[in-house]
């Protein structure tokens, strides 16, 4: 099943759109697992558990994997998602930007090698970067459009031609790139005017994935009435630390399950 039809069967079978990020901190792993030789694995999995209910998918964030050295932990979280989830899609925030061979490479390591459904890349270095995620046919591949970051506007809103570049990012990925229908955009739920501008240019069809509520403070009834398509579904709203690290009177796993499910709760009231 391609990307696109197992992101749409899961917002069907999971009346959800929120994805779970998966940002393993070391220096906030709860005391009874952080000396664990596979900590970081041991905490998404039992938060993968908890939330699973809740979600439309995970996206693992692989520099958090990568800077403790921990990337077996994510083969073997991968492997464990595929297993247990199948329905549910990984998307692996990678933000890869390269050419050629090295593009091939980090597309192999991405699909092949950790199994992800999707994957987060840079356009900046146009075309020839992005084919070889393309060449995996089933598989997604997110194009950075609007992120959510403030210094996001440094470039993405520079005016070419009168049309902020964030929006020839958009008209490129879904009229030019997007021939296999595997295609979608990173697109901040902080700049609410901006996704619903991408939404407009690029129609119901591409799924965006939509970053910043949460700990970024993006609000959910601004990014619904934005960002949602004619169906109602149409992205992926990102929600990471705030479930990760949610306080709660219970054990951690039940927070974040509380966290993950009052978060579905309002976005399905907003759309």
């Amino acid at each position: 099943m391609s990307f696109t039809k197992k992101l749409s069967a899961a917002w069907d079978q999971s009346q959800s759109l929120l994805m779970v990020g998966l940002d393993p901190d070391v220096t906030r792993l709860p005391d009874e697992i952080k000396d664990h030789p596979d900590a970081i694995f041991e905490f998404c999995r039992r938060i993968v558990d908890a939330t699973a209910p809740y979600v439309c998918g995970f996206k693992p964030q692989i520099a958090y994997f990568a800077a403790a050295r921990a990337e077996h932990q994510l083969e073997d979280l991968c492997a464990y998602m595929r297993e247990n989830y199948p329905a549910l899609p990984i998307v692996l925030d990678a933000k890869r930007g390269d050419i050629g061979a090295t593009a091939t490479q980090y597309a192999q390591e991405v699909f092949g090698r950790y199994g992800a459904d999707a994957v987060t890349v840079s356009p900046y270095l146009g075309a020839d970067s992005v084919e070889p995620y393309l060449q995996w046919g089933d598989r997604g591949v997110i194009v950075l459009c609007r992120t959510s970051n403030p210094g996001g506007s440094d470039l993405q809103f520079l005016i070419t031609d009168g049309v902020p570049l964030y929006l020839r990012v958009a008209d490129l990925v879904a009229n030019k790139w997007n021939t296999n229908g595997q295609c979608g955009l990173v697109v901040g739920a902080t700049f609410p005017n901006e996704l619903a501008a991408v939404r407009k240019a690029v129609g119901d069809s591409v799924p965006l994935l939509v970053p910043g509520i949460g700990a970024q403070g993006g609000d959910i009834a601004a990014t619904c009435a934005a960002g949602c398509n004619a169906q109602g579904t149409g992205m992926m709203i990102n929600s990471s630390r705030a479930i990760l690290y949610a306080a709660g009177p219970g054990h951690w796993t039940e927070s974040a399950a509380q966290a993950a499910r009052q978060t579905r709760d309002a976005i399905n009231a907003h759309r």
